[in-house]
């Protein structure tokens, strides 16, 4: 039986490899394959893969986590100003920093579960966003944010004998991540994340967290204590978003504020249930669906509806794009809510679900009607 699950997850993690790695092919027919959507694509996948083990998997529902995200990319960038350009000690650093950093807020958060959990990590993420921004400027530079500078020592460089002209880029192995580069470091980061995700999702600890949702209430009267694995799941979900942080700052050196507001918590959540929670690709499905929607949709505007609905009458024209002008532009996010209420009134599990449910009509004999389909809890 174990080896059988290994053999599947095995055959699982190849096809999502080759899948990943093959994404400047298959997203060329609708204009995402330029290497900086493709390297959001994938951070953002590890971010949401992370929180779907805190909520997906454990039923723990964070408004926070952008905080993480937000301590990743500042310890990554001091890393870059304070060592060396290499990415490596970056990332490394921003994954144990994002970590003992989870450890302290998990502490104090999970003494409460539900909404009051919610509440907690809303409140200590947003006291965090606003250190950053104007108590903790001389760590993190307030608005401006932190950036590199001519100046910094780079200890390890220096010792290494390593020179630039002008301020450097961050490399590993002597290649300057940018472009498509950037964006395999990205993808490779996202393939390991997965495969440890799915080994998660099928461990006996991956059991206990899913007992965890289903009744953690029972579990305590059985006097079992649930309080050790609940605090694991929220640290392994805050290191997955340092180090999504980390390689944001990896391919843009710089770190910012913004990245730990409540907006980019929210994003995640949205992220989580658009694609699946609870699910292994439904999570990096999602991230994908709006990081597109906000980097092709929002680059809409009046002048090109126009262009595109050219070939109509010009009353006709002007009345359809009178009538999508608010869902492009600035207005994108309309159309990402109009999609997601859509999704989880018609699909309560998200676009996981409806996959299964056009697997499950081609599969039965004679066809069959989708509403026969197995439905999936709604996500919590």
């Amino acid at each position: 039986m174990a080896m059988t699950t290994l053999r599947q997850d095995m055959l699982y993690l190849a096809i999502f490899t080759a899948v990943v790695l093959a994404m400047p092919v298959w997203l060329d027919p609708i204009g995402a394959n330029y290497p900086d959507l493709l390297q959001k694509f994938a951070i953002y996948g590890i971010f949401a893969l992370g929180f779907n083990i805190l909520f997906g998997l454990t039923g723990y529902l964070s408004f926070g986590h952008a905080a993480f995200l937000g301590v990743g990319s500042y310890a990554a960038v001091w890393s870059f100003k304070l060592l060396t350009m290499s990415v490596i000690p970056a990332v490394s650093f921003g994954v144990v920093v994002a970590g003992l950093f989870a450890v302290a807020i998990g502490y104090v958060s999970l003494r409460r579960s539900g909404i009051y959990f919610s509440i907690l990590t809303l409140a200590l993420a947003q006291m965090c966003y606003n250190l950053a921004y104007s108590v903790f400027t001389p760590i993190t530079n307030g608005e401006t944010g932190l950036q590199l500078a001519l100046q910094d020592p780079r200890l390890i460089d220096t010792a290494l004998g390593v020179e630039s002209r002008g301020i450097p880029s961050p490399s590993l192995f002597g290649v300057e991540m940018s472009g498509y580069p950037a964006f395999y470091l990205c993808a490779a980061a996202l393939i390991l994340c997965f495969f440890i995700a799915m080994r998660i999702n099928h461990s006996p600890f991956g059991m206990m967290l899913r007992a965890i949702k289903s009744n953690q209430t029972r579990m305590a009267y059985t006097g079992f204590n649930t309080r050790p694995y609940t605090l694991a799941a929220f640290v392994i979900s805050g290191m997955y978003a340092g180090l999504a942080g980390a390689l944001l700052a990896a391919t843009d050196p710089l770190a910012g504020a913004e990245r730990m507001q409540w907006t980019a918590s929210g994003e995640v959540v949205l992220m989580t249930i658009l694609g699946g929670a609870g699910t292994l690709a439904g999570p990096i499905i999602g991230a994908g669906v709006i990081k597109y929607f906000e980097n092709i949709f929002s680059a809409y505007h009046e002048a090109r509806l126009h262009d595109i609905f050219a070939f109509l009458p010009d009353g006709i024209e002007n009345v359809a794009v009178m009538l999508l002008k608010p869902f492009v532009g600035e207005g994108w996010h309309l159309t990402l809510g109009v999609m997601f209420m859509l999704i989880v009134i018609f699909l309560p599990g998200g676009l996981m679900e409806g996959f299964r449910r056009v697997r499950g009509a081609f599969n039965r004999p004679g066809g069959g009607a989708l509403r026969d389909s197995a439905k999936l809890q709604p996500a919590e």
